[in-house]
């Protein structure tokens, strides 16, 4: 049953992602550090991301009315407290199965040779902290 519930949340973000995701809704907030976002990041994250976790990190992207659970808020400041840099790689590299959440958010294993792209999508995600 879980692997058909993945199967089929892969398929629908597939849909999703064939449907609209644009290149324009690329996350351009700022990381809290003065260091400049790679582009590449953005675009991952405008592509891979933001129909879960939407452009604004509120979880409310154009995927989200259909998940259960409902996707992260990233600018939830408690939850920004509590989680590590290291724990966000570990669910961006290996999806929320691999890092015993729930199994919708897949994994990015392509990503594991990209460290740039991933510290640049964990800076997205820190720059959401409290908005």
């Amino acid at each position: 049953p879980a692997r058909f519930a993945v199967l089929t949340f892969t398929a629908v973000l597939g849909l999703f992602a064939a449907a609209g995701c644009s290149k324009d809704s690329t996350a351009s907030a700022s990381a809290s550090s003065s260091a400049p976002i790679p582009a590449e990041a953005q675009e991952t994250y405008a592509q891979r991301c933001a129909m879960c976790h939407g452009t604004s990190g509120k979880g409310d992207g154009s995927a989200a009315a259909a998940l259960n659970p409902k996707p992260r808020n990233y600018t939830d400041a408690a939850w920004q407290k509590s989680v590590k840099d290291e724990d966000l790689r570990t669910v961006i590299l290996k999806g929320g199965a691999g890092a015993g959440k729930s199994p919708l958010m897949p994994a990015s294993p392509d990503l594991e040779s990209k460290p740039a792209v991933v510290a640049g999508l964990i800076s997205i995600i820190r720059s959401y902290n409290g908005k």
